[in-house]
């Protein structure tokens, strides 16, 4: 049966609506913030207000969306190097140990630097090491940062870049893609909002 009738627009715009609700659930789970879940009911909404916000929303996304995909190397590491200088030294400690990598990309650089780093001596290459980047004795002391040596090669930099690069592009094709869908809701939303309900008297127009 072809989708022209007013049920048809009705439950094309409900599977619309948790279509978006199961990938917002996804979106939310993967960015680590699902411990707090709201409670979304099923209330039909209608009208000029849900198209002009779904308008919205698609604006905002396939902005984004554009700018994951146009953003180059350059401007993710910029990105990154912005978030390292504003993480603290736990936060950056725990991106040494995930990724396996050792300093933001100058591993002379101290602790308090905005682009220094914690010691690795929790990482596999500085097992057993004395080296500078590896004992905490030198994450204050410029002299053996400096001087010394450090058996760990791949700094996060290096390391996480790739990754990053990766995963923006992924999430630009996904936003550019669920974009467009919102302007297929749009257009359900114009089509249901002027169809009569058949189950209505016969002379109202909705």
């Amino acid at each position: 049966m072809a989708c022209g009738g007013f049920a048809c627009s009705k439950y094309s715009l409900a599977i619309l609506n948790v279509l978006y609700l199961i990938v917002a659930i996804v979106l939310i789970s993967l960015a680590g913030y699902a411990k707090a879940v709201a409670i979304v009911s099923s209330v039909p909404i209608v009208g000029v207000q849900y198209m002009l916000i779904l308008f919205l929303l698609f604006l905002i996304q396939f902005a984004i969306a554009c700018a994951c995909l146009a953003s180059n190397t350059s401007q993710q590491q910029t990105m990154f190097e912005m978030g390292w200088r504003k993480s603290s030294n736990d936060t950056r400690n725990d991106v040494q140990r995930n990724f396996q990598c050792c300093g933001f990309k100058d591993q002379t650089k101290l602790i308090n630097d905005p682009l220094g780093y914690p010691s690795c001596g929790g990482l596999d290459c500085c097992k057993d090491s004395n080296d500078a980047c590896c004992i905490k004795d030198a994450e204050t002391n410029s002299t053996l940062r400096e001087k010394g040596t450090c058996p760990c090669k791949q700094t996060c930099l290096n390391v996480v870049g790739p990754v990053m690069s990766k995963w923006v592009k992924i999430s630009g094709g996904v936003g550019l893609f669920f974009s467009f869908t919102e302007i297929i809701g749009v257009w359900l939303a114009v089509r249901f909002r002027n169809q009569k309900d058949p189950r209505a008297n016969p002379s109202a127009f909705l």
